[in-house]
């Protein structure tokens, strides 16, 4: 929309009547003119008032904004996991294509060793694991992140599902519990993954929306065939306080696919 007040129209609507008009109808004109006046006055004072209501709110975003950047900053570590830490649900197990290619601790996936898939221990913790339908046990050492589906907790590689039977169902319920821990742990931060996508560019886009509205957002490779650019936002002390972002993050843009995972620096 454009107003009068910037292109000048009032301005040619009230000489439109200084040239060419019959002397008995000047005083009906110069009343015509007044009026056109007013009203353009009248125009230019809304459209002010529009303007500064845009301007006031634009100023609100960017101080909402640069308040959600400092939210982002965790407080203090949090407790590091302890021998017999355990847990509960369900146990998948996952092979090509990712074997033969790097886990995300950085050494190459063999599905034929005893290792698997966690979204929050550290690396290199070993971890046993029960099949609650036949009590059959497998001792695995964490060295990937997720699974990335909701009501699982761990991902086993081919040779630890095979040793529990779990290779035929696919997906079963287990018990974990921690046995040995690393000798040296980093930091523990937490994040929510809100999405994995094959296309960088799709999860750049999605990074710089989470990164607008909470203050931190990342875009962390998973070695693939094909390869999934996974999209991390927050960097939380604890897991609780990572939980919270995930439901406010599910609030707030009706994002369902949240998942906390504990965040790895290379």
């Amino acid at each position: 929309m454009t107003s009068h007040c910037l292109t000048g129209e009032c301005g040619a609507r009230t000489r439109a009547c200084r040239v060419g008009t019959p002397a008995d109808a000047r005083r009906s004109c110069a009343e015509k003119r007044r009026e056109e006046s007013r009203r353009c006055t009248q125009n230019c004072l809304r459209h002010a008032a529009v303007l500064l209501a845009l301007a006031a709110a634009m100023l609100s975003g960017c101080a909402h904004k640069t308040h959600a950047r400092k939210f982002a900053s965790p407080a203090a570590p949090a407790p590091a996991p302890k021998i017999g830490d355990t847990q509960t649900g369900l146990a998948s197990w996952y092979g090509y294509p990712y074997h033969g290619r790097a886990a995300a601790n950085g050494e190459i996936y063999d599905m034929e060793t005893l290792v698997a898939a966690h979204r929050t221990l550290p690396f290199n913790t070993w971890v046993r694991v029960v099949n609650v339908s036949n009590s059959k046990s497998v001792d695995v050492r964490i060295i990937d992140r997720g699974p990335f589906v909701d009501g699982r907790v761990i991902d086993l590689s081919h040779a630890a599902a095979r040793s529990i039977d779990l290779l035929g169902p696919g997906v079963g319920p287990v018990r974990l519990e921690v046995i040995r821990l690393p000798q040296t742990m980093e930091p523990a931060i937490f994040a929510v993954q809100v999405g994995a996508f094959r296309s960088r560019q799709n999860a750049d886009r999605l990074r710089d929306a989470m990164a607008a509205l909470y203050g931190a957002a990342r875009v962390v490779e998973r070695h693939g065939n094909p390869d999934l650019w996974r999209v991390l936002v927050g960097a939380e002390a604890t897991i609780d306080a990572a939980g919270a972002l995930a439901e406010r993050i599910h609030a707030e843009s009706g994002e369902k696919n949240g998942f906390v995972v504990r965040l790895d620096f290379e």
